[in-house]
């Protein structure tokens, strides 16, 4: 076998291995990967497409390189669903950038991102001026999630001769049978209150509970396992 005959095998060796891998591993769309998962796929297609035109590398150091990197981010996955402090380590954390209509510097810092950015990703969302905007999350993904002031949703309440509410932003009290203890502490709250709202809903423990959310005015939102 020549050395485009080579290449041919070598070629669709890796691209079936690297299927299996991310049917394996179970990515999501593109659209929603980490900064972290879009390294490792850079790293992924470099280290097959260096074996396949490497003359010393064969299907075997394609298959190991493959599969060694396969088995480290499955290792990854599995570490961030067992172990729920690593997610923040993998896969990062939204950053509130904009509260209660006001931009959080320190926030856009950490971030990286500038008010150029900032307008930008909100112009996207169909926001023109910060001034719309009640909030504003920065996701892992880079993209940007925006809750606007009740005047300036569509429909608008000034279109329907409405007085302006309050607005409220969710918070997530209870992610994985785990409680989010400054969520609790940003709305007020503590874990005897918590407690109790379970109860009222007939769940005995937070640990019985996938994701539990709150909004004021609301009742406590609960799904168990």
């Amino acid at each position: 076998m020549g050395r485009t005959g080579s290449i041919l095998v070598e070629t669709l060796f890796g691209f079936f291995a690297l299927f299996m891998i991310a049917k394996i591993i179970g990515k999501t769309q593109i659209s929603q990967l980490t900064a972290f998962d879009f390294i490792s796929a850079l790293i992924f297609g470099e280290l097959v497409g260096n074996a396949i035109f490497d003359d010393q590398s064969g299907i075997k150091e394609i298959a190991f390189a493959v599969f060694l990197w396969g088995s480290l981010l499955y290792i990854t996955e599995l570490l961030t669903q067992r172990f729920k402090r690593t997610r923040a380590l993998f896969e990062g954390k939204p950053n509130l950038i904009i509260h209660k209509g006001k931009m959080q510097r320190e926030e856009m810092k950490k971030s990286k991102l500038d008010a150029n950015q900032l307008l930008h990703l909100l112009r996207g969302k169909g926001a023109f001026s910060v001034k719309e905007v009640e909030y504003a999350v920065l996701e892992t993904d880079g993209s940007l999630s925006v809750l606007k002031k009740t005047l300036d949703q569509t429909p608008t309440r000034q279109d329907m001769n409405l007085m302006a509410q309050d607005v409220y932003l969710p918070f997530m009290l209870i992610n994985d049978g785990e409680i989010i203890k400054d969520s609790l502490h940003e709305i007020g709250k503590d874990e005897p209150w918590l407690k109790e709202e379970l109860n009222k809903q007939n769940v005995r423990s937070h640990k019985d509970v996938f994701y539990a959310e709150y909004q004021k005015g609301e009742a406590l939102y609960v799904q168990t396992f």
